[in-house]
């Protein structure tokens, strides 16, 4: 940032560069602006295009006034009466000049000539003019429509040359509309044309531009025309250079504004336009606005110049800055300049967009300036005034163009210029700012303000409070939401004496707030709706009235004609005034009651530190450290460094400390284990080291429950995302978790994520990473928003490209640091902008469905406005701490915040830990009031500099030194040296953190401490460490291998990353930067000092994230017995005498006060001494410990083995060992062994200062202190409801409010906080979120926590559930049952092949009979000869069925959520006309079971036609194909598999693709007729058999039969069709596969020695071996083994074994046509029934023992229980009703109920059959008889099972007595003859069951029972159904 350039400017050459600067903007396509002044400097080099480097010419002249330079772009007047002739000077009223009128009949209208052609540029501009040889185009301009040019063809002889000569007087020109010629004079021309003047027409004055052709052809506004002669051309040269400068660019209407109608992006048009351009601008801006205004502030001079004042400008033009030079300083300041803006997309609002004028902030400080522009013109130019139009605020919505007549009152505040009335100017005294040491600042009220001329560069026009002004234009719906309507608007004479109040009641040191005042007109329209009417002549009474009680610091001014009258009048005697200015008042309200304009009134601000902190509030962040830099950069500060070279007792500071220096001999102050007088030689010191001990730094990692709970909040977002059915996120196809994380550009921070990465393993957990590998690469996953980002992105979203079967999830973490669009991004105090909106916001990253994006944030506030991309629903707010009570962790820490340092204020302690250092506070103020031209930042930092470097040297060198530092000062440097060397220490001690963001003045204070320190022999005893954003720690050796020795490090290359690897390390941290960026500080910090904050932060995030440094965990203690805990106490053997309030410290005599601070340890902080336990305890450099015996182990313990997560929270415990001395060894070592960071060793004997703490306080954690300035702390205090607190502050300076009024922002958290900032914040046109989309991004979440509460691990965790969850979803809880095991045989065969089964050795085999499937526990055991005796464990009640997770392999069986590449168009519908592709088809035949023809329907879609035979007109089904047996094709399955499913259209296993790996099958889901449409929905690729009505209300067992009696009439009608072709019958396929919709995974078991081989296999493979069985017609029924984890260990003993099969079943219809499934069983247990009857036909089952299947628990759908409830009665809360009411006596009066009698009575049997069957009950020798049906009467009672059809093979029951008799609808061939074969035993019971009550008669007496069975007539029942439902009877009978 160089002061000077070599060569010097030509006037020539300026002219040049001028000329070619608009011709090439008018000729390029593009609407950026061109630079301009970038030519004019006369440099070898082409010139760079780098703005920063361009300097302004508004230069001052040697000895010229200055103040004819012009700055200002939009005056309507400013060329014209500077280019005036003499006769009028501009500063008097122009001379009337009276128009001849138009003649009767023409065109009077503006913009056309007389004959009422179109003249103006924007309409004629394509269209060809006719121009004659001689004659020029050019622009004229009529004061009536000054947005426009008139178009005429004047003769060029009359017009001057480039030098402004030549010019013929006269006139001669055409108009170019109607086409007349010849007009002579310029007045008579004028006429014609309708310029409509108000005095004397001129061509000099009206004609003002050539018009040139761009490169399109079409006409637009070329150079200027040059009138006057060298004298006023350099004039007028330097004014329309200037022009650009200040404002870069003044696109107006006409050209390429808003309309675009022309191309040129330059407006050098001299008018105001009446539509408002960008509002916002040098001087102002809607100041909730923030600070989008520059304040204006002015140069050294030489005596006698007037001060031209700095306007720190430069616009933001869609890129980067056009700051054309920041420099221009013009004389002229107005509220017109508010509109400089060049928006190219049309005109926003200030409210809402980016101040245009960004200030000299974003372009460079202003460079030293050239002499003069030309050293050859010596002609003075005579002082000339320019008016410049006024501001008239009017309001318009948001983006709108704004007409001049808009009424429309809606959002946002717009300060729009209007022309004034003529001589209503103000003069700026000169030198005001020198005489009176006070910039003033105008506050805009309501009205016109003046013109400003001469020394505007000592005032500052603010809009701060312009806005409360405009309740009249809120709209309805805002008002309505306020609860107020518009008649209870508040008139301007109201808020007139509103503000005075407001203004009256405001302390000495307080400034007006926006939102302060915001409130109170709110709450006066609630309570005095309208207000009171007052009289015009009332009003400047009851202004005094109002300002009289402020004890003269408000004044009053009362005009008649202007506000300008007023203001000059204050200005003037400001200036005028005594010197020493006792009386002047802080604020003058200036009220102007003109009968013409209505009450208008203003506020002048003259208090000196109430206009400074207004003027430096106006600047942004960037804008205030650019000029922090700048006066830095142009020695401006020299002065301050000259008064701080001298100490506060007047010598010379350096002399001193050289003199010390060398008095010392090259002695250090030794660093511990001694006093601060103990010095030791420089040589010696290099060898002292610190004990070290061997303290583990534990890697592991705990998550609080907090973190835990948020990180689950995290995953049900994400899940409601995937659920919301939008298909925005699929998580069923992910199977994996990668991640990034974005953080600010900081190094640090960099290091602290990567660091905790690591520690918490998530690396490994997410199997990105193996565990070698995972402890070096966690920096791959950090990105830090620097240049290099884009590589790095590009990187990552390759990755996401590449694998989309993989979830990214990129976090943004301290997502509101630099939120601004990437469109207005630019280099801003050598930081780049806009790069998180560049990567997080950019359309990649938009639309990739694999990617979630995270933003983190402590202060969201920016990220919640109208125009968030983020869905409220998608916001995760950190948990507050009332909602956790109960679930703190075990140590007992609680988060300490912002909210909770707010509240220690009420502690009433004595010395509190939020603090304001009022002592420093009055030393400002005097520095202030001497040096008005400087920031007060550079003041602050240079005292603060002072303060620290005279409080080392009162500590060491120069005790008188003591009363001149304030005591807070001294207590943390007296703190930061003695901790060390206190006895246990070990040289541990604290951090001080203080706050400069400047990163210059950072330097500077870095590098002056460190120099004080070492000069006074202190270099071993702290360190001084800069923190910057941009660089890493740098620390010096000594110290460093201090840290090392705490840590017990190894490694000689260790060096600190992290400030947390600072712990313990006594240091200064002078942390800069423009923000904190999230860096967690050590448990060591005690300090933070923020006195540097001050007035420049009135915003909300940007005044929290100061105070968020110190946020931290403490103990819980500490926070509820606040006054116990923080109770002063005695210390080092003397007590603190005084109880130091804060007020009485800084209020003290000087005196006496060194007596106070001069004793070591004796100032009181935080209520204890320095050396006390919670001291020490907060940080472990004193690490006392509790006397013997006492060593609490809640801490220790609980934290052994862990390293936390945590933000602060794991730094906070990480040190919290409790060690004991003379404790039993057992307890000292397990505390001291936990302790993972440095703490006093266990063997140390416990401080003296601790001895007398009683014995059972534990270890304790105190929050940090934090010093403040003054309106930080007015802010933070709340002082005494005085002044609003920070929360009720504009959010964010990116952020603008979207009404003047809101309801108060009441102590609102998360959602609710959220919900306030949507509805009343908008962004601002340079944030990120300004052109976002209506509709916030489905894949973003916001998680918002208060700093450093521990985000960072609640959002690792959140990876690894999500991950977790992801391989759950790929995992599936199947069975894993142990079967019962069968008795051994005696002897085992192993067959010799054990691949097949052989059929002769199957044969052999005895079949079981019991069914050992544990999902048939509840089944009654079947029995057979060799049963075991005793039942095992029936009485217990059977545990839930057990289940194991197992991951599913690529054979799995999958549901509807299941979606992949390869299956899409398997289980997918394809365009929406697929649905009605499907055809529906009936399918008749007659059943021998039913007896009836049965019609069942197939739905078969186009693509599976092939597997179906239709009639030859093809719409009439015929059959289903069937292969034959001897045909071969690996790749197809010759059995149709039918799966019956019902309930489970989502989640059965119907997607069989996988497990089919892809080849051809016939799959057909066999489903209820009412659940066909769901399972079509969800299935559409599906052929679906649909069971005819009557099955609606059917078990499994009725479709089972249906799939059987099908299957064989289709076996019959394919015999038929291919015996016609020549086909056997007996070659026909047979089987068919009938499999439940719960079978998931296949596997396969080969035998080894010690255990089997497990593989997982495709149910193809499974298929395809058992169809290759030989002889394989030869058996009825062929299935599988149930999985369980007990096969693994325990093979099955044979390979083959005949026994019930279910589940999955491969059936030969041929040979079991005439065994059924029971049509009727349709509940429980069918499976079993059907296999007794298959194996008593003689039939062969076999099951293939080395294939097992696992079955999904699948808890929705299914053969699940009905809910039984009563049918006819409706009741509110049905008791449950339980199985023995199932049933009933005929005819009885019960409760009838809703279910199918069959489901009734089955569940009757299984529960009630010990009242049916008392003699069977546990009674296995005397099993109850059940002929031709197998039911379930409970495990208890045995069922001996007996086939009544002859030939059947039943058991040997000679000599068998059976305990009952079960008939359940028998038919013909059980008779009364077969009966009486078997015995049974007296008292034997007898049930019989039919179908209705005349069958069960029937029964009776055809099976002859009553011979041998007794019957009542009680003993007969129904189950209980009505009559309709068709139920079932059954009596009971006893054997006599």
């Amino acid at each position: 940032m160089g002061n000077s350039y070599a060569g010097q400017l030509k006037s020539a050459r300026f002219e040049e560069a001028l000329h070619n600067s608009i011709e090439a903007s008018l000729r390029s396509s593009s609407g950026d602006p061109q630079p301009i002044f970038t030519q004019l400097y006369l440099e070898p080099e082409p010139y760079s295009g780098n703005m920063e480097d361009v300097k302004s010419k508004a230069d001052l002249h040697g000895g010229e006034p200055p103040s004819h330079k012009l700055l200002n772009g939009h005056s309507s007047n400013d060329l014209e009466e500077m280019e005036d002739d003499d006769d009028s000077d501009s500063s008097s009223p122009p001379l009337p000049y009276l128009q001849a009128p138009a003649p009767d009949g023409c065109c009077t209208l503006d913009g056309f000539c007389q004959a009422g052609k179109d003249l103006r540029l924007v309409s004629i501009a394509t269209e060809t003019i006719e121009v004659p040889p001689g004659f020029e185009l050019v622009g004229a301009k009529s004061p009536s429509i000054p947005e426009h040019i008139l178009v005429c063809a004047v003769d060029r002889r009359f017009l001057p040359d480039e030098n402004g000569k030549n010019a013929l007087l006269g006139f001669s020109g055409n108009c170019v509309g109607c086409g007349e010629k010849g007009f002579r004079y310029f007045t008579e021309f004028s006429n014609h044309i309708n310029l409509k003047l108000s005095t004397q027409p001129k061509k000099q004055k009206h004609l003002k531009y050539y018009l040139v052709k761009n490169s399109q052809g079409a006409l637009c506004k070329g150079s200027l025309i040059c009138w006057k002669d060298c004298k006023t051309r350099q004039f007028s040269s330097s004014a329309s250079a200037s022009k650009p400068s200040s404002s870069s660019s003044l696109s107006s209407k006409e050209n390429g504004g808003i309309s675009g109608h022309s191309s040129s992006p330059f407006s050098l048009s001299d008018s105001p336009p009446t539509r408002p351009t960008q509002a916002s601008g040098v001087f102002f801006g809607n100041q909730d606005l923030g600070r989008d205004c520059s304040f204006l502030k002015p140069l050294a001079s030489t005596p006698g110049n007037k001060i031209l004042p700095i306007v720190p400008t430069a616009l933001r033009v869609n890129g980067p800055t056009n700051g054309l030079g920041v420099d221009g300083r013009s004389p002229l300041m107005s509220p017109s300049q508010v509109s400089l803006g060049p928006q190219g997309q049309g005109y926003r609002t200030a409210d809402l967009g980016d101040s245009p004028v960004s200030s000299a902030m974003n372009s460079g400080p202003p460079k030293k300036r050239h002499r003069s522009w030309n050293p050859t013109s010596l002609v003075p130019v005579p002082p000339t005034a320019v008016p410049v139009p006024a501001i008239r605020p009017i309001v318009c919505s948001p983006g709108s163009v704004l007409g001049a007549s808009s009424a429309q009152p809606p959002v946002a505040a717009v300060i729009q210029p209007q022309p004034v009335t003529t001589g209503e100017t103000v003069i700026i005294p000169n030198s005001l700012l020198n005489s009176s040491g006070v910039r003033p600042v105008i506050l805009i009220g309501h009205g016109t303000l003046p013109y400003f001329y001469g020394n505007v560069g000592d005032i500052v026009v603010s809009p701060l409070l312009v806005s409360c002004y405009k309740s009249s234009h809120l709209s309805e719906k805002t008002l309505e939401s306020l609860g107020l309507n518009s008649s209870q608007l508040l008139s301007v004479d109201t808020m007139i004496l509103l503000t005075l109040q407001y203004l009256a009641r405001l302390g000495s040191e307080q400034i007006p707030l926006r939102e302060e005042l915001e409130q109170i007109v709110l709450k006066a329209m609630l309570c005095c709706p309208g207000g009171p009417a007052i009289a015009p002549s009332q009003l400047p009474w009851l202004a005094r009235l109002e300002a009289s009680v402020s004890g003269g610091s408000v004044q009053v001014v009362v005009t008649h004609n202007s506000l300008g009258e007023g203001i000059s009048e204050s200005l003037r005697s400001l200036s005028e005034g005594p010197h020493h200015q006792q009386c002047l008042p802080t604020y003058v309200v200036i009220i102007c009651a003109s009968k013409m304009t209505g009450t208008e009134f203003c506020v002048l601000v003259l208090g000196k530190y109430q206009a400074r902190a207004l003027a430096e509030g106006m600047l942004t962040t960037n804008e205030f450290l650019k000029e922090i830099s700048y006066e830095l950069i142009t020695g401006k500060v020299s002065i301050l460094t000259s008064h701080f070279k001298t100490t506060s007792l007047g010598d010379n500071l350096d002399k001193q400390l050289v003199r010390y220096q060398r008095r010392r001999k090259g002695q250090v102050i030794q660093p511990f284990q001694g006093d601060v007088t103990d010095h030791i030689h420089s040589q010696e010191s290099a060898s002292i080291s610190p004990p070290s001990e061997k303290e583990l730094f534990n890697k592991f990692f705990q998550i609080y429950p907090t973190q835990l709970r948020v990180a689950r909040s995290l995953l049900t977002q994400v899940c409601s995302i995937a659920d919301s059915g939008t298909q925005n996120l699929d998580l069923g196809r992910f199977c994996k978790v990668d991640f990034l994380v974005l953080v600010p550009p900081s190094h640090i921070l960099v290091h602290q994520t990567a660091q905790r990465i690591r520690q918490s393993g998530v690396l490994v957990d997410l199997g990105i990473e193996d565990a070698s590998s995972a402890h070096q690469k966690p920096d791959k996953y950090v990105v830090r928003l620097d240049g290099d980002v884009h590589t790095k992105m590009e990187a990552f979203m390759r990755k996401v490209k590449q694998n989309p079967y993989t979830l990214f999830v990129l976090i943004h973490d301290n997502s509101h640091v630099d939120l601004t669009s990437a469109l207005s991004g630019s280099v801003c105090h050598g930081e780049l902008q806009g790069l998180a909106d560049r990567v997080v916001n950019c359309q990649e990253v938009l639309d990739a469905m694999n990617l979630l994006v995270l933003q983190v944030s402590c202060f969201p506030y920016t990220l919640q406005t109208r125009q968030s991309r983020i869905s409220i629903c998608n916001e995760v707010h950190w948990p507050t701490t009332e909602s956790l009570q109960g679930e703190q962790s075990p140590v007992e820490l609680i988060y300490f915040g912002l909210r909770d340092y707010s509240s220690s204020l009420q502690w009433g302690v004595a010395s509190p830990i939020l603090r304001c250092d009022d002592a420093f506070e009055k030393m400002v103020h005097t520095l202030l009031e001497r040096h008005p031209h400087l920031h007060s930042m550079v003041i602050r930092s240079y005292l603060l500099i002072q303060q620290y470097t005279e409080a080392m040297m009162a500590l060491t060198s120069s005790p008188s030194l003591r009363d001149h530092i304030t005591p807070e000062t001294l207590a943390m440097v007296e703190d930061l040296i003695n901790a060390p060397s206190r006895e246990g220490s070990q040289g541990r001690g604290h951090m001080l953190l203080v706050r400069i963001p400047s990163l210059q003045l950072a330097m500077l204070a870095r590098e002056r401490l460190e120099d004080v320190r070492d000069k006074l022999g202190l270099s071993l005893c702290f360190a001084v460490l800069l923190g910057s954003p941009a660089s890493e720690l740098n620390l010096s050796k000594n110290f460093i291998s201090r840290l090392r020795a705490w840590r017990g490090c190894e490694n000689d290359d260790w060096v600190p990353h992290t400030y947390e690897d600072l712990e313990g390390l006594p240091c200064i941290v002078i942390l800069t930067g423009k923000d904190p960026l999230g860096e967690t500080f050590p448990r060591s910090l005690k300090y933070s000092d923020l006195r540097l904050i001050d007035s420049s932060y009135l915003t909300r995030t940007a005044l929290e994230q100061e105070v968020g440094l110190a946020c931290s965990y403490v103990s819980m203690s500490v926070v509820q017995e606040p006054k116990k805990a923080m109770a002063p106490r005695e210390s080092d053997g003397e007590k603190a005498t005084t109880s130091l309030n804060d007020g009485d410290e800084l209020e003290r005599p000087q005196s006496n006060g060194s007596a106070a601070t001069r004793t070591s340890g004796s100032l009181v902080e935080n209520g204890v001494s320095s050396s006390d336990i919670t001291d020490s305890f907060q940080k472990p450099s004193t690490s006392a410990c509790p006397p013997e015996g006492v060593v609490m182990l809640d801490m220790g313990t609980v934290t052994q083995g862990f390293k936390q997560e945590c933000d602060s929270l794991g730094s906070h415990l990480s040190s919290n060992s409790s060690k004991a001395s003379k404790t039993p060894p057992s307890i000292s070592s397990s505390s001291s062994s936990s302790s993972p960071s440095p703490s006093s060793s266990s063997t140390q004997r416990p401080s003296q200062s601790t001895q007398y703490i009683q014995d059972s306080k534990p270890v304790q954690v105190s929050p940090r202190t934090i010093i403040l300035s003054r309106a930080a702390y007015s802010l933070l205090a709340g002082e005494s409801g005085s002044q609003l607190s920070s929360f009720s502050l504009l959010p964010h300076a990116d952020v603008a409010w979207s009404s003047p009024l809101r309801p108060l922002m009441s102590n609102l958290h998360g959602v609710e906080q959220s919900m306030y900032y949507r509805q009343w914040t908008v962004t601002r046109q340079h944030h990120a979120d300004y052109e976002a989309p209506p509709v916030p991004h489905p894949r973003r979440l916001l998680l918002s926590g208060p700093p450093q509460v521990g985000k960072t691990g609640a959002y690792l965790q959140f990876l690894r559930i999500l991950s977790q969850m992801l391989i759950r979803l790929l995992e599936v809880d199947v069975y894993d049952e142990e079967e019962e095991a069968e008795e051994e045989m005696s002897e085992v065969t192993t067959p010799v092949n054990t691949q097949w089964p052989d059929i002769e050795e199957v044969r052999k085999l005895p079949f079981d009979t019991c069914p050992r499937d544990p999902k048939f526990r509840k089944a009654s055991p079947v029995y057979s000869e060799k049963m075991p005796k005793c039942l095992k464990g029936e009485n217990q009640e059977p545990a839930k069925r057990k289940t194991k997770s197992v991951r599913l392999s690529r054979f799995a069986a999958h549901n509807a959520f299941h979606h992949c590449e390869q299956c899409h168009h398997y289980c997918e519908a394809g365009p929406a006309t697929q649905l009605s592709e499907c055809t529906v088809h009936a399918f008749t035949f007659c059943s021998s079971m039913l007896g009836e023809e049965v019609q069942l329907q197939f739905v078969i879609p186009k693509a599976k036609e092939q597997h179906f035979i239709f009639s030859q007109q093809g719409s009439h089904l015929e059959s289903m194909r069937l292969p034959l047996i001897s045909t071969k094709d690996s790749d197809r399955l010759k059995s149709p598999i039918f799966t019956p499913t019902t309930g489970r259209q989502e989640h059965g296993l119907l997607n069989i693709f996988h497990a089919m790996e892809g080849a051809t099958h016939l799959h057909v889901l066999v489903v209820k007729q009412i659940e066909m449409p769901h399972y079509r929905k969800y299935w559409p690729n599906h052929i679906l058999l649909v069971l005819p009505a009557m099955f609606n209300n059917a078990g499994v067992g009725a479709a089972r039969f249906m799939i059987k009696e099908l299957s064989y009439h289709n076996l019959e009608l394919e015999r038929n069709r291919l015996e016609e072709q020549g086909v056997k019958r007996q070659d026909v396929w047979p089987f068919i596969v009938m499999m439940d919709d719960s079978c998931v995974l296949w596997n396969t078991h080969q035998p080894g020695d010690s255990s089997s081989t497990f593989t997982n296999v495709s149910l193809k493979t499974v298929l395809q071996h058992m169809e290759t069985t030989p002889k394989l017609s030869l058996y009825a029924m062929c299935g599988t083994h149930k999985w369980s984890s007990s096969l693994v260990q325990k093979p099955p003993s044979q390979p083959f074994s005949r026994c019930h099969l279910h589940d999955f079943i491969m059936l030969n219809v041929d040979l079991t046509q005439n065994v059924q499934y029971d049509l009727n069983r349709r509940y429980n247990c069918e499976e079993v029934d059907f296999n007794l009857r298959a194996n008593s036909s003689g039939l062969m089952l076999c099951r293939f023992n080395y294939f097992s299947l696992m079955k999904k628990h699948i808890p929705v759908g299914g053969n699940k229980d009905f809910m039984v409830k009563p049918k006819l009665v409706e009741i509110e809360n049905p008791t449950p009703i339980i199985p023995s009411q199932y049933v009933c006596a005929p005819d009885s009066e019960q409760t009838l109920l809703a279910a199918p009698a069959q489901y009734l009575l089955e569940r009757f049997l299984q529960s009630c059959s010990h009242k049916l069957f008392p003699k069977a009950v546990q009674n296995r020798d005397n099993p109850v008889l059940s002929i031709d049906s197998y039911l379930s009467l409970s495990p208890e009672i045995t069922v001996c099972y007996i086939n009544s059809r002859p030939h059947s093979t039943n058991l040997n029951y000679q000599g068998l007595v059976f305990s009952g008799l079960l008939l359940y609808l028998c038919d013909s061939f059980v008779a009364s003859g077969l009966l009486k074969k078997f015995r049974f035993f007296k008292g034997a019971t007898l049930c019989v069951i039919c179908q209705d009550r005349s069958s069960l008669r029937q029964t009776i007496v055809r099976l002859e029972l009553e011979d041998q069975w007794q019957f009542r007539l009680r003993d007969e029942f129904q189950t209980a159904n009505c009559s309709e439902d068709r139920p079932l009877y059954f009596l009971t009978g006893r054997h006599v």
